[in-house]
């Protein structure tokens, strides 16, 4: 696994990667087509970000019961509160 790190450090590859050249061709057409005397656009602008949001508990569980209901499941919670 390490080595593997190591290897991605040198010559990066992965998801990363399929973004960079697009977002480079991006980032001339902007600067090219920019008004005169604006910042010139970064790469980094229109790199996507794929940040993970942290979700509570409840949040979860709700995504899963709609998952469920939407997939034709039965939500078993129902018939174990049931006495």
């Amino acid at each position: 696994m390490t080595e593997w790190m190591a290897f991605s450090s040198l010559e990066p590859f992965g998801t990363d990667t399929q973004y960079i050249g697009p977002a480079i061709t991006s980032t001339i057409l902007a600067n090219a087509n920019r008004p005169k005397g604006d910042k010139a656009h970064t790469v980094d602008e229109f790199m996507p970000k794929f940040e993970k949001e942290t979700k509570t508990p409840d949040q979860m569980l709700n995504f899963v019961s709609m998952l469920n209901a939407g997939l034709g499941g039965q939500d078993l919670r129902q018939q174990e509160d049931e006495p």
